[in-house]
Parts: C-alpha cells; sequence; structure tokens
C-alpha cells in the first residue's frame, strides 16, 4: 500500500536569521500528576478495566523550558505510560503556544504503573463509566501547563555542557533472537549551570523498559524513574527530567539489584559521576531550531474486521480499544518532532515505542555530537520496529502491537536525518 507524507508541518524554525542569535536562558518545574481517586492503570491488558488501588510513590510533571531570544521550547517528562492523549496534548500544547512556548517534547517514562491514557468524552469511549478518568485528564493538563509556565517564568541565562557514556549492564535487548543482539548503551545528560557555576538542571535521557514492579500491584509509581531522581537531585542539589529513550526493544537488566529502587539508585549514581564531569560553558550566539512533522502510514491490521475487533476487546476493554480504533481509522499517523541547540546538541522524538537500532543508526549517520532520542514523545502510536525487526518477528515488531507498514520507522529516520543535516547548513533548503 503506498505511504502518504503529509505536506504540512505543524511548525517549523529551521532557518533563524544571525541576528536572531543569543544567549541561553533556561528554566525548570515540577507538578504532581498523580490521579487523586481510582482510575483504570494503563500498561498491560490483563488488567482491563480493573481500578487502581493506591499509590507506591507520587506521579510528577517536570518541564525544562529553553529560550533563546523569542523562542522558547519545552521538554516536558511525565511519570506515565505513554504522552497525553490526543485531544489531551493537543490542549496543551494550544496552552503552551499562547504563552510563546512554540515547540514541546511532551513525553511519557512509559512506566507501566500510570493511569489509562487513551479514554475521551465521547459515547462508548469513556463518557458513561470513566468519568473520574476524564476529570483527571483536566487535572493533568493544568499541572504540564503550570509546570511549564513557571519554568519559563523562573528562566535564567545558563551556561551549557552536554556528554554521554556507555553503560554496560542496566539495559537488555528482550526481543532480538540473532546475535549480537542491537543495544543503545548510551546514557546522555545535558547540564545547565548559572553564571555562579550553580547547576539548575539537568536533562537525562537512557533506553529502558520501567516495567521492573509486578503488574499484579495495581498502585501507581514511576518505577525505576523515581529511585533515579530522588538519588540525582540530592546529590546535584537541582531538579533533573527523564526521557525515556528508543526503548520498543529494550528491558531494564536488574542483574544483582534487588528491585526497581535499587536499579534507578544506581543508574542514579552514573548519572552524578557524568554530571560532575562536564564543563559547562558560556551560550551566547546560540540558535534554537525546531521543527514537526506528521506522517500518514498504511496499517497492517485490518480494524475494521470484527474478528479483529473481537481480538482487542477481549485483550483490553471495550472503551479503550474504540478509542484505538478512531486514532488508527485514517492509517496510523505518528509525530517525528526534530530540534537543535546550536551545532552540536540535537533532539529527536517520535510518537511510539521505536527500536533501538532506529537511534543507534541516526546518531552514526547524522555526526551530531549530542543527539538525545526521545520516545513516546508528543502522542503514542505503538511500536516501530526496524525492518529487519519486522522479518524477524515476535512481540514488538508484530502487527498486533505494532500496526504500522513495514519501513516506517527508517523512512521517519531518514527524514530526521535530513532535517539535522540542514539545521546545521550541511544540506541547502529547498
Amino acid at each position: 500500500m503506498r505511504t502518504f507524507l503529509l505536506a504540512s508541518l505543524v511548525v517549523a524554525f529551521a532557518f533563524p536569521s544571525a541576528a536572531a542569535e543569543t544567549t541561553l536562558r533556561a528554566g525548570i518545574a515540577r507538578r504532581d500528576i498523580t490521579p487523586k481517586e481510582p482510575v483504570p492503570m494503563w500498561g498491560y491488558g490483563g488488567r482491563r478495566d480493573l481500578l487502581s488501588q493506591g499509590v507506591f510513590d507520587n506521579l510528577q510533571a517536570t518541564a525544562l523550558v529553553l529560550r533563546v531570544g523569542d523562542k522558547k521550547m519545552a521538554i516536558v517528562g511525565l511519570d506515565l505510560g505513554r504522552s497525553p492523549g490526543e485531544v489531551s496534548l493537543g490542549r496543551i500544547r494550544q496552552r503552551l503556544a499562547k504563552a510563546g512556548i512554540g515547540f514541546s517534547f511532551i513525553a511519557g517514562s512509559h512506566t507501566h504503573h500510570g493511569p489509562v491514557m487513551e479514554l475521551t468524552d465521547a459515547p462508548g469511549r469513556g463518557r458513561e463509566r470513566f468519568g473520574t478518568t476524564l476529570k483527571y485528564y483536566r487535572q493533568m493538563e493544568d499541572a504540564i501547563v503550570t509546570a511549564a509556565l513557571e519554568a519559563d517564568k523562573k528562566s535564567v541565562p545558563v551556561q551549557l555542557a552536554a556528554g554521554s557514556v556507555e553503560l554496560e549492564g542496566f539495559n537488555r535487548n528482550r526481543h532480538s533472537k540473532t546475535e549480537p543482539k542491537p543495544v543503545d548503551r548510551q546514557l546522555a545528560v545535558l547540564r545547565l549551570d548559572d553564571a555562579s557555576g550553580k547547576t539548575r538542571a539537568l536533562l537525562v535521557n537512557f533506553a529502558a523498559h520501567p516495567t521492573m514492579i509486578s503488574a499484579a500491584k495495581m498502585k501507581f509509581s514511576a518505577d525505576y524513574i523515581g529511585g533515579l531522581r530522588a538519588e540525582v537531585e540530592k546529590q546535584i542539589g537541582a531538579p533533573m527530567v527523564f526521557m525515556q529513550g528508543f526503548t520498543g526493544d529494550l528491558s531494564a537488566n536488574r542483574g544483582a539489584r534487588r528491585d526497581h529502587r535499587d536499579f534507578g539508585r544506581a543508574l542514579g549514581v552514573e548519572v552524578i559521576k557524568l554530571a560532575k564531569s562536564l564543563q559547562p560553558a558560556p551560550t551566547k550566539k546560540i540558535k534554537l531550531q525546531w521543527h514537526e512533522q506528521r506522517f500518514t502510514f498504511a496499517s497492517r491490521i485490518n480494524l475494521k474486521n470484527p474478528y479483529n475487533r473481537l481480538l482487542y476487546s477481549l485483550a483490553f476493554f471495550p472503551e479503550l480499544v474504540n478509542n484505538f480504533i478512531d486514532d488508527y481509522a485514517e492509517g496510523v499517523r505518528p509525530r517525528l518532532g526534530i530540534a537543535m541547540l546550536g551545532d552540536d546538541i540535537g533532539f529527536v522524538g517520535l510518537s511510539g515505542e521505536p527500536f533501538c537500532n532506529h537511534a543507534l543508526r541516526l546518531r552514526a549517520r547524522a555526526r551530531v555530537p549530542h543527539l538525545f532520542c526521545f520516545g513516546y514523545a508528543n502522542g503514542y502510536h505503538q511500536y516501530f520496529p526496524t525492518i529487519e525487526a519486522v522479518a524477524e518477528g515476535g512481540y514488538g515488531a508484530d502487527n498486533r502491537v505494532s500496526p504500522v507498514e513495514v519501513g516506517a520507522g527508517e523512512k521517519m529516520m531518514n527524514v530526521a536525518l535530513q532535517r539535522l543535516f540542514k539545521m546545521r547548513g550541511k544540506l541547502k533548503p529547498r
């Protein structure tokens, strides 16, 4: 079937003039986004519509806002299984745009102990039975927007440093049986200090499924990210925002660590070592550029087929499935976001679960010194396996959880690659 690329760009500021270049400012803020009442939980189909039964640790929304001149970009990390649904995401980004925040990466950490995000206020899609969940969405939206606006208000001129290390033993490929199995072991950190040398914020990017707590536990938790955040912020003395990587085929590797808290603390120790090794430098005359594109791809599964609808309904619950089918009525429509901060720091976000080879290959081809890859960003369109992963088969590559046409991930990474080169002036725009 043919692939249709939407020609319209949601937002693009890819080539600002030299006169627009100025100093970088940054601010960070946080709000609690834990549901206050029992709601269905996200992540495991076997739970169906069972309601949550309490809280292990609170869920947080952490917003980092970067500003260069009149251009503002938010990077928002959420202790959720995915980013907010289409309706909520639209409302959030519209409110941010009105406040001058022209672009945003709004991403879930992919914890499987957060609330269901797919329900909507429509007949058969949540209105009748899940009013509490719909009310929660409004509270969540307010918290995210409030955090971002506070971060913007608190922004100060900052110095900047980015770095990465390869970590052994913290993640593993859960999909492939072909050796050597691809694994993205990169831990990447962006450190932002004020003029006095005080660290104001950290951005942490790593790829590992936060599924270390049993599915039978019906309580909210950030999973290992909670322990990671607590350890880092205690030692560094500044807030951090965690952004999940391209982790469609990567699991956390517990090893000898007792539980998700132990794992988070151990990962935190590595973040602290890396962050302390960085030497932030002044950011005069730095550029902030971004671009977002939405695609339409064919689906590998016919959701109009009653048999397929029945299978999904048995695996989840009717209201969730109805919204899922609505989302894919016109094909699979993921978002790809690309941003550059100066010429050395890049960000690529995709609205789903890309397999790790997409990140590994993009970094090798793009030649950006520091490239942060965000999964679960600005929507959720399930798994994006590589072509060879689909050929190999298995969970994450099959059409039940990856309905998108074969090769969609590669096509989007090629667009990201071209845009990264264009933003650095190495390819001329059309």
